[in-house]
């Protein structure tokens, strides 16, 4: 945290718990509510991307009305100097990314109900016109029931409208990217699908 600012607006900056090629997440604390956040900071690449962050705030407005269990709540979108961020609930338990490194492979029974619940997060997401377009083991975490939740809706999509895709860079993560997404074609809920697929093959594997 020295090289980070220990604010942003009016949230603490308490301690960077990840870090992608869209930006860095920490967890934060809103001093007006009382409660931990997660807060995720945009890269500063892609906010320099001429239209990025028109395109950013729609989407992760269209992101802040889907109301899911399985899907994480977004609090907040702001903007502080330069940096852009949002703001959503925080979730101290692993993603499905850790939960798989610490146990290996996980049984099939236990996969049913991930593989359940994160898919119903999708079909909640698909039927407002939204594809999430980076699902993968990181972004499936956990509550404290032990509920599997899907986060970071909105970004890919905006950086993908950009001339980011046109300078051959593929936006998302390789392993889990199906082929029309890796070729920067239109891409649907089947993308989502593909997505979910490869991990439940490595729940099982």
């Amino acid at each position: 945290m020295s090289s980070s600012p220990q604010t942003l607006g009016k949230y603490q900056l308490l301690e960077e718990i990840g870090r992608g090629g869209m930006g860095a997440v920490y967890k934060g604390y809103d001093p007006y509510l009382d409660r931990a956040v997660a807060i995720k900071v945009l890269a500063p690449h892609l906010v320099w991307e001429k239209g990025f962050v028109e395109r950013f705030l729609r989407e992760a407005r269209a992101a802040a009305r889907l109301q899911h269990p399985n899907i994480i709540p977004i609090y907040d979108v702001g903007q502080d100097g330069d940096r852009y961020y949002f703001v959503m609930a925080y979730l101290p338990g692993p993603t499905l990314r850790q939960r798989i490194a610490q146990r290996g492979r996980i049984a099939p029974v236990e996969a049913l109900v991930i593989l359940r619940q994160v898919a119903d997060a999708l079909d909640c997401a698909h039927s407002e016109g939204l594809v999430h377009r980076d699902v993968k083991p990181a972004n499936v975490m956990f509550d404290k029931r032990e509920r599997a939740v899907l986060a970071d809706f909105g970004i890919v999509k905006a950086a993908q409208e950009t001339r980011l895709t046109t300078t051959g860079a593929a936006i998302g993560t390789p392993q889990y990217m199906a082929p029309e997404q890796i070729e920067a074609e239109r891409v649907d809920a089947r993308t989502d699908q593909y997505a979910l697929g490869i991990i439940t093959f490595e729940m099982l594997t």
